[in-house]
């Protein structure tokens, strides 16, 4: 008996842990998740594991951003001028980055968006894009003083990019990082005083598309100023409930 016991209920674990995989299968349209919210809600933090869990890519386009920076490209050079000065990129360079690559074949199931959109504006030209998808728009709202502590504690490695935090993932060394000895910095767009014109513009600009996907009803409103753990169940179990639904 004990013996029959012990395997109902590691029968039951693996079902449990199939959950995602079961429900994609019955699910015909691709997912297209939208992580909204202000800049150090968290949408960065859990837009990767939300893919893995997910099994569909977490496009960023503040990495698109980067990579053209990267590259010196006419777009990376023009995209770094706007986000040095805290302001929005234009929708043109933001959109010729972004609808390359979700037509990309790894899309074809779906994909996670985070930074974008950030403008009602931006919304409208998505949305002939997700004509056939099943759109899940998620904001994550933190009071503003955390807000402030989350992003000012930002440190990124000059040599292989990893990010930390002062105070809740700080390196083992002060200014150096764990895996490269690399040094770290604080990027222009995470200091104090472009934050703040960050929050202006994402108050004038982006907030409204809490309303705009609302009235489209694909939203669903976290509390994200708890624990990155509980926030991403919290999240999952938001995005788990309409794919089940099929």
């Amino acid at each position: 008996m004990r013996f029959l016991l012990g395997w109902v209920c590691m029968l039951g674990m693996m079902i449990a842990g199939e959950t995602f995989a079961s429900s994609r299968s019955v699910v015909e349209k691709p997912i297209v998740v939208i992580l909204m919210g202000p800049p150090g809600a968290g949408k960065g933090t859990h837009a990767k594991p939300l893919g893995e869990q997910l099994g569909i890519p977490h496009i960023s386009t503040g990495d698109l951003f980067r990579e053209n920076i990267q590259n010196q490209t006419s777009l990376g050079q023009t995209a770094k001028s706007y986000i040095n000065a805290g302001r929005l990129v234009p929708d043109a360079v933001v959109l010729d980055m972004l609808f390359a690559r979700i037509d990309q074949p790894d899309c074809n199931q779906g994909y996670i968006l985070d930074g974008f959109p950030r403008t009602v504006a931006q919304a409208e030209a998505l949305d002939p894009r997700l004509k056939n998808s099943r759109v899940i728009a998620v904001n994550l709202n933190v009071p503003d003083p955390l807000l402030v502590e989350r992003i000012t504690g930002r440190l990124a490695c000059k040599e292989c990019g990893k990010l930390y935090h002062k105070k809740y993932s700080a390196p083992a060394s002060q200014g150096q990082c764990d895996l490269c000895q690399g040094t770290l910095f604080q990027r222009d767009d995470d200091k104090e005083e472009i934050l703040k014109k960050r929050l202006e513009v994402y108050r004038a600009q982006t907030e409204p598309l809490i309303e705009y996907y609302g009235k489209k009803d694909v939203l669903r409103e976290i509390n994200a100023a708890d624990s990155p753990d509980s926030v991403f169940h919290l999240v999952l179990d938001q995005i788990a409930e309409p794919v089940a639904r099929g």
